[in-house]
């Protein structure tokens, strides 16, 4: 008898029964979430004793042959439930988060396994139900008192703003804990692997939400936690910098236009006459930026002013690039709720500034979106403008729209907690941001 060879074939038996494991464990989940079809067909399957019990990489799930044995001994839910865990992961693209390397990973990990654990437990589905432990639910309590859809990326500053202890923090993985997120931090070393694999998942995360939406409709009424998730993860994250470009204007400014300059002339020129080039840049250069536009702030009680606050920062840091914006600017600043409470007029960045750090909230009263519109109405009449492109909206989107659309292009932008798709008229430009939007070091 050989010892190696025998050693090798229990070996090839474990992963044969592993595999067999997995693939009823898939067919399971699928026979209740049909939704669930194309995730499922994205990952393969391989042996790794370094995971433990199971890891994902965007393309496989990773097993160590004892450790999922001995979890299927236990109950086939619980490998149901770590093959849906890592799933989920891959479809909330939490192992393709873009600035993962920055992130604390002990924070970062607790909170991934935190968002998904709650979107398995409101899927009232018998083949992954386990029942929650009494710190468990101590620990949701304390970290989902707000109320708002639980992301990975808003309960990893919850988490943060808690300030617990490292015990608290271990204890917290240890209740929460499913699968091994080492292969995440492996892959982030290879970028363009990385981009790709998000990529992927995120065309899969699209489809499964059309899937829910359209043919799965009632599956997806008992997944609303799901469908939240999905809603909240597959909404189109947008720069607000290349946003505010939309209202720019083609313009002539004073600056050397190396675009069009040709080296070769020019130094043609200084070989043959010493000091004359035959061609010199242009002094002037035709750029797209920002000039005239109006932001109007929703001052009603239900518009948080740190939220405000948080938009008119991001929006000073956009203007202080002077790549955005031409030297002469011409920014109407109005906070209006029913009707128009203050008007400011902003030329540089400076007074911009200024007004950020004395900012108040004015008015607190209800929601009329008209308002603003007639006054900016009126400003164009008086020619207050020379070349008003268009007009921002901050808001939460509960107010009554115009009936007819104005002549310059307007966009309202949402701040929402929890994402909600709110119908606007058909000629404004719609934006949806959270907070990890503006600023992205909140990410």
């Amino acid at each position: 008898m050989n010892p190696v060879f025998d050693q090798q074939n229990r070996e090839l038996e474990e992963e044969e029964i592993c595999r067999e494991i997995l693939k009823n464990s898939r067919n399971e989940l699928y026979l209740h979430m049909r939704f669930l079809d194309l995730a499922l067909s994205a990952l393969g399957a391989a042996a790794e004793k370094s995971v433990h019990p199971c890891a994902v990489d965007g393309s496989r799930l990773f097993y160590h042959p004892q450790e999922l044995t001995q979890l299927y001994v236990r109950g086939s839910e619980l490998v149901n439930r770590a093959y849906l865990h890592s799933l989920l992961h891959c479809i909330f693209g939490h192992p393709f988060e873009k600035n993962l390397t920055e992130l604390d990973p002990e924070i970062w990990n607790l909170a991934c396994d935190m968002a998904v654990e709650q979107v398995i437990d409101g899927l009232y589905v018998k083949c992954v139900h386990i029942p929650h432990s009494a710190y468990k639910r101590y620990a949701w309590e304390k970290v989902f008192s707000d109320g708002k859809v639980p992301t990975a990326q808003r309960l990893y500053r919850k988490i943060q703003s808690l300030s617990l202890s490292n015990g608290e923090i271990t204890r917290m993985r240890r209740e929460f804990y499913t699968d091994d997120h080492g292969k995440w931090y492996e892959g982030s070393q290879n970028k363009n692997q990385n981009e790709i694999q998000r990529k992927n998942w995120e065309d899969i995360r699209n489809k499964m939400q059309t899937e829910m939406e359209t043919f799965s409709k009632e599956a997806a009424r008992d997944s609303q936690s799901l469908m939240e998730q999905l809603r909240i993860e597959n909404r189109h994250r947008y720069d607000y910098r290349e946003f505010l470009r939309k209202f720019s204007v083609l313009k002539e400014e004073m600056k050397v236009d190396m675009d069009t300059f040709d080296y070769i002339f020019y130094h043609y020129g200084m070989d043959l006459y010493g000091n004359m080039p035959l061609i010199e840049p242009l002094e002037t250069k035709e750029e797209r930026k920002v000039e005239d536009f109006v932001i109007v702030i929703d001052t009603s009680m239900s518009c948080k002013g740190e939220l405000v606050r948080k938009f008119l920062e991001e929006t000073y840091g956009i203007l202080s690039e002077t790549e955005s914006f031409f030297r002469r600017i011409h920014i109407r600043l109005i906070q209006c709720d029913e009707k128009v409470q203050s008007d400011v007029q902003i030329e540089n960045a400076e007074q911009l500034r200024e007004y950020m750090e004395h900012f108040t909230v004015k008015g607190q009263g209800g929601t009329d979106f008209r308002p603003p519109f007639a006054y900016v109405e009126e400003l164009l009449r008086r020619r207050q403008f020379q070349n008003l492109r268009g007009l921002i909206y901050f808001t939460d989107g509960y107010g009554i729209f115009p009936a007819k659309k104005p002549p310059y292009e307007t966009a309202f932008v949402f701040m929402k907690e929890d994402y909600q798709d709110l119908d606007v008229p058909p000629w404004a430009i719609k934006l949806i941001l959270g907070e990890e939007d503006l600023g992205g070091a909140d990410a």
